[in-house]
């Protein structure tokens, strides 16, 4: 969860051996929460993250640089976002960068 916490630019404010939460600070709202599993994964994530960021190359970058590899989930290469995997292989996408959160 240490990489979530630096891809988002947030804070581990709760850790224990199954969970750890990440957020701003313990009041800021939404923070996000980590639980641990036992099991490998083996289909699609339920929870599918997307990130926005102003510069896509500049944030694989950075984020390759967190621990990210790439990934192919059968997106091809005439796509505008790049698909990446966390260090535990859930799969995530980095954004062409939008005028706005809903362009």
């Amino acid at each position: 969860m240490r990489f979530w916490a630096a891809v988002l630019d947030q804070r581990i404010l709760h850790e224990s051996d199954d969970e750890v939460i990440v957020g701003a600070d313990e009041r800021s709202y939404p923070g996000l929460c980590f639980l641990r599993v036992p099991d490998e994964k083996t289909i699609k994530n339920r929870l599918y993250i997307d990130l926005d960021p102003d510069d896509q190359v500049a944030e694989v970058e950075r984020i390759v640089a967190l621990g990210a590899r790439p990934a192919d989930v059968g997106q091809g290469t005439d796509k505008s976002w790049i698909v990446l995997a966390d260090p535990e292989g859930n799969e995530f996408c980095v954004l062409r960068p939008h005028r706005s959160l809903v362009d």
